[in-house]
């Protein structure tokens, strides 16, 4: 129940007006016996309407996202609403104050971590207050990611599969309106599963739409511009922004991973050396790069080769690899409707 979260906040959420503060989450220390950890939060609102989660930093190396909702929480004015926006920049702010995909208090992976626990670990703890407080609040939930420091991503926006052919349809449409060059259908068994901030609001009926929008450790100006205009679009659409000024979106190219094989991965310990790039087509049975051993021209350099074809979304950034890293990440043309029905079960 919400009453049983140990996080709280000054912010009145049903108060009009734009309210800049945190959450504190309780974080015992040895330096600060008493301590609470700030997670920031803007909410602004302006009577009734429908109400948008906005989330970036869920995993703290991800940059586009926390840039883009720091700059439309400093720029929106509450006369401009109809409704309500609740911004969390840096969802899970040690790792964002870390710099890391994931928080250094517990080593948590928050978006693998939801619906969360009131008396877990401080990730537990967010990915509850998120589940319990602020999902209940909203009628779509945007989650910005990018590919972290591990990965480099095609500018891509993903949902799930609806349990019926309307919810389906609802998602796609907000998919599109977004307008990201890619659109990624998932049926939810791949990532976190369940575990993932997407999955809970799905679970609650509440549209989800999530971004995958650069990587590399960087911070993509292409990625950050997509994801202030994709969610502009999105809080117009939903006449919580109605006047807003928007550019329209382009094409978005409806895609899905095509099981397991769409994954390459490292099979031994090496220097990666790709041999294609995020957005270019293989053909199954195509190098996918050349990994070689570190400890020199001693030992031979061992051929990667792709599984399936398809177009390549996402690739593994550093260079060193250990066995099991993603190299490469592959996803196909859904072709129609149809398809995404069937892939729903419906």
């Amino acid at each position: 129940m919400a009453n049983d979260t140990r996080i709280w906040t000054d912010v009145e959420f049903d108060r009009d007006g734009k309210q800049i503060s945190c959450l504190r989450l309780p974080f015992s220390s040895d330096r600060s016996a008493y301590g609470t950890i700030p997670i920031p939060i803007v909410c602004i609102r302006n009577g009734i309407g429908p109400t948008a989660l906005l989330v970036a930093g869920n995993h703290g190396d991800e940059y586009e996202g926390q840039v883009a909702l720091s700059k439309l929480a400093r720029q929106l004015d509450p006369g401009e609403l109809r409704g309500r926006i609740i911004i969390l920049p840096a969802l899970n702010y040690p790792a964002v104050d870390a710099g890391r995909r994931v928080s250094p208090l517990d080593q948590g992976n928050l978006n693998r971590m939801f619906p969360g626990d009131a008396n877990g670990t401080p990730t537990e703890m967010i990915a509850h207050y998120v589940s319990e407080v602020l999902l209940p609040l909203a009628d779509i939930v945007i989650d910005l990611h990018s590919g972290g420091t591990s990965l480099l991503y095609l500018p891509c926006c993903l949902i799930r599969v609806g349990k019926t052919a309307a919810e389906t349809a609802r998602l796609l449409e907000l998919m599109y309106v977004f307008g990201a060059p890619i659109g990624s259908i998932s049926d939810g068994s791949g990532g976190g599963g369940a575990t993932t901030l997407s999955a809970t609001a799905q679970a609650l009926g509440i549209p989800a739409l999530t971004t995958e929008l650069g990587g590399g450790a960087s911070l993509s100006r292409a990625g950050e511009k997509l994801a202030r205009d994709g969610v502009l679009r999105v809080l117009k659409h939903m006449g919580i922004l109605p006047d807003a000024i928007v550019e329209p979106a382009g094409p978005t190219r409806s895609m899905r991973v095509d099981g397991r094989q769409a994954f390459t991965y490292a099979p031994v310990r090496g220097i990666f050396e790709p041999a294609v790039a995020v957005g270019d087509e293989a053909e199954a049975g195509d190098l996918a790069g050349t990994i070689h051993p570190t400890s020199g021209p001693s030992e031979p350099a061992r051929l990667v080769q792709f599984a399936q074809s398809g177009l390549v979304a996402c690739q593994r950034a550093p260079a060193l690899t250990e066995p099991g890293d993603c190299l490469f990440k592959l996803v196909v043309d859904v072709s129609s409707p149809k398809i995404v029905a069937r892939n729903a079960g419906i």
